[in-house]
């Protein structure tokens, strides 16, 4: 078995492989502060939660966006689960070329996404997660990621409604049933939500007509990938385990070679 790891701003989310089976799946908040200790008892007490014993498992991938957390997370890693982490990041095996002006710019979810999509659905392919970002990449048919759009995600986009106004309450995130809003939690509502399907589907239009692959597959993945897919029609696939699959995939490419043995200290010096 294999321990994947995806450090987002929001989550840390684990999956446990088997071959190509996901055996399990669990999350903690990124944004507490914890020790190497704390990552570490936690971390035991959810494989135990979800009977995985610690010696199955038998290497361990992370890609994260929060090198804050990193120190004490890979301390972790070796301390409870006796296991050195392939990091994601420049020296890396992926299987894709990364072709933009500043290859190491691209943020290691990206990367990971990108392989994923072009592994799973071949290229021409574009990838829309979701996240605490919405970020939009293409890999084209040769697998070279050479293009790639950021935008605040809907989270963000509603947390600066209610934390900037005076009068804005925190709302759930829904699509409401109509656009003709009411009253003020659905109007919210439908701002949030029909405004990101008409960003999601004018930046997948401009982005096939610009790049002339009008014809590439469109893949989306992350918390509310799904809400937002329903309603795209340019959106050919929702895969909620994109990102996962994308870390066991760059597992195998990789685990015939050590992981580096140097501090995360070291690694972000390198690169």
């Amino acid at each position: 078995m294999i321990l994947v790891i995806d450090a987002g701003n929001t989550n840390i989310t684990f999956g446990v492989y088997e071959d190509k089976e996901q055996k399990a799946s669990f999350r903690m908040m990124s944004s507490m502060v914890r020790t190497s200790d704390e990552y570490g008892i936690d971390l035991l007490a959810m494989l135990k939660a979800n009977k995985i014993e610690v010696m199955d498992i038998e290497g361990i991938i992370i890609a994260s966006v929060v090198p804050k957390i990193m120190h004490a997370l890979v301390s972790s890693l070796i301390k409870y689960l006796g296991k050195r982490p392939y990091i994601v990041g420049p020296g890396i095996k992926t299987g894709i070329k990364i072709t933009t002006e500043n290859p190491k710019e691209i943020g290691p979810d990206l990367i990971v996404d990108a392989v994923a999509g072009f592994e799973k659905y071949k290229g021409p392919v574009m990838v829309i997660d979701f996240g605490t970002a919405t970020t939009y990449e293409i890999v084209n048919e040769k697998g070279e990621f050479f293009t790639g759009v950021i935008s605040p995600g809907i989270r963000i986009s509603a947390k600066a409604l209610w934390e900037d106004t005076a009068k804005l309450p925190e709302i759930e995130i829904k699509k409401p049933k109509s656009i003709l809003a009411k009253e003020t939690v659905s109007s919210m509502q439908a701002g949030l939500v029909f405004g990101q399907i008409g960003q999601t589907r004018y930046i997948i239009q401009k982005m096939k007509e610009e790049s002339g692959l009008t014809d590439m597959k469109v893949v989306a993945t992350g918390g509310l990938g799904r809400m937002i897919a329903q309603e795209v029609p340019e959106i050919d696939f929702y895969d909620p385990n994109l990102t996962m699959e994308g870390l066991r995939i760059i597992y195998e490419k990789n685990r015939k070679v050590k992981p580096k043995e140097s501090s995360y200290e070291d690694l972000i010096k390198e690169n």
